[in-house]
């Protein structure tokens, strides 16, 4: 078999047989077959596309590529949500105490964050002493007993994957539907849950800008999950302005406790019952979507699961008094609201501006060895389609430098205040079943 014939394959649009797509992943993987080949063939993806057959193939090959977590000791079944990225999306440290306190096993694989804010892991190191430094029978014994925890990804999961993002992020291949979902279902399926729920987002703030793309991104993932034994289900939800309030880490964690008390962002806490539903649904503990809707409701009005929350928090280490007390977490030395500089309704705040702000201040990682403020970042005061008087805060900054005018110029920059009354824009746009 060689490389140039499998390159010329599908440069004419021809289908790839599970064998050339195998021996192309194992060679690039191994290095033996070298970057501009596999360039080519990227490009050539991306001209072409792949069918629903070679989509599976594909995906399924960078998950043999590497290791495989083995989630077998962990009683029930195994969910496991991913979102396609945003600004504000603090999903995840409500989803996994709300979900594991209904008794589904929440065995969570997370990451740092590069860009706006924080990934999962910096978001709950705003728990002084937290940590996902776990030998794999802790995190196992953890699940059956708590049934949530939360580990650091795998240092050799995907490894193909790894070296065909970077790969794709510098020959402009990366906007490439099927390269885009057999990527994110390979690192899903590796890390070893029966059932997988999906929150692709669209607008300014994520990688798809417009509803028809997100649909076949959604769509095309929902199958190749389900095409591979993983029954997925997915959701479309708006990112043109940032999810909730909060943008940054010890604020988000602030954000995600008063979810969990019933006190949260409309937008966050209807976003979590949407998914937390297909979770619950997925896990067979509820007949139907509603019911399960209704369960999570039950568990956040009778406290079950801020009580959750500080199980799982302490469980890791982390001082969980601050679940009652977040005034105990990091906080910025200078608060300073940012006043609208005339009446109006909120037509425009645009994600991710909003987010590179907040990264600005210290939020966000711009670089790998960049450190992390955990105190600093933004906290809307308006959301799109508010109503706002000249000078009342449209948001307020959480600082520890003095000297913010850039941020606050590059703020503005990106807010928009009608004349004409605003609709608030749909949060859910749609769910593949």
């Amino acid at each position: 078999m060689r490389m140039i014939d499998i390159i010329e394959k599908k440069r004419d649009g021809h289908e790839l047989t599970t064998e050339e797509i195998q021996f192309f992943v194992n060679g690039y993987t191994d290095g033996s077959i070298p970057d501009y080949q596999a360039s080519a063939l990227l490009m050539a993806i991306f001209f072409q596309g792949m069918n629903h057959v070679e989509q599976k193939n594909l995906t399924m090959a960078m998950v043999n590529s590497g290791d495989q977590v083995d989630l077998s000791k962990i009683n029930g079944i195994k969910v496991d949500k991913h979102s396609t990225g945003g600004v504000g999306d603090t999903t995840t440290m409500v989803l996994g105490p709300l979900v594991a306190s209904v008794g589904v096993p929440v065995a969570k694989m997370s990451g740092r964050g590069l860009g706006h804010t924080g990934g999962t892991i910096d978001k709950l190191e705003s728990f002084p002493g937290f940590h996902v430094e776990l030998t794999n029978e802790e995190f196992i014994k953890l699940v059956n007993e708590q049934k949530i925890a939360v580990v650091g990804q795998s240092g050799n999961l995907t490894p193909a994957d790894k070296k065909l993002y970077a790969l794709r992020d510098v020959t402009g291949t990366v906007n490439s539907i099927p390269l885009i979902a057999s990527s994110i279902m390979s690192k899903k399926i590796a890390a070893g849950a029966d059932c997988i729920v999906l929150d692709v987002k669209i607008g300014s703030g994520a990688f798809m800008k417009n509803v028809s793309d997100a649909k076949e991104l959604a769509e095309t993932m929902v199958e190749i999950g389900n095409s591979v034994g993983r029954k997925t289900m997915a959701v479309i939800s708006d990112m043109d302005q940032p999810l909730g309030f909060a943008i940054g880490n010890a604020l988000e964690i602030k954000e995600a406790i008063e979810t969990l008390k019933g006190n949260g962002p409309k937008d966050l806490t209807e976003l979590c019952l949407t998914l937390g539903s297909q979770m619950v649904y997925l896990a067979k503990k509820a007949s139907s979507l509603e019911e399960a809707r209704q369960i999570l409701n039950e568990s956040i009005s009778s406290g079950k699961a801020l009580e959750k929350m500080k199980i799982f928090i302490a469980s890791q280490g982390g001082d969980a008094t601050c679940v009652d007390h977040p005034e105990r977490l990091a906080q910025a030395k200078y608060i300073i609201d940012l006043p609208a500089k005339e009446s109006g309704w909120i037509k425009e705040l645009t994600a991710d501006k909003i987010g590179v702000a907040a990264m600005l201040l210290g939020a966000g990682r711009e670089t790998k060895e960049s450190e992390i403020d955990l105190a600093v970042g933004i906290v809307l005061r308006k959301k799109v389609g508010d109503k706002v008087e000249k000078d009342e805060p449209i948001l307020t900054i959480y600082s520890n430098k003095e000297n913010i005018d850039a941020v606050r110029e590059l703020l503005y920059e990106n807010i928009r205040i009608s004349q004409e009354e605003v609709s608030p824009p749909p949060l859910i746009h749609e769910i593949i079943k």
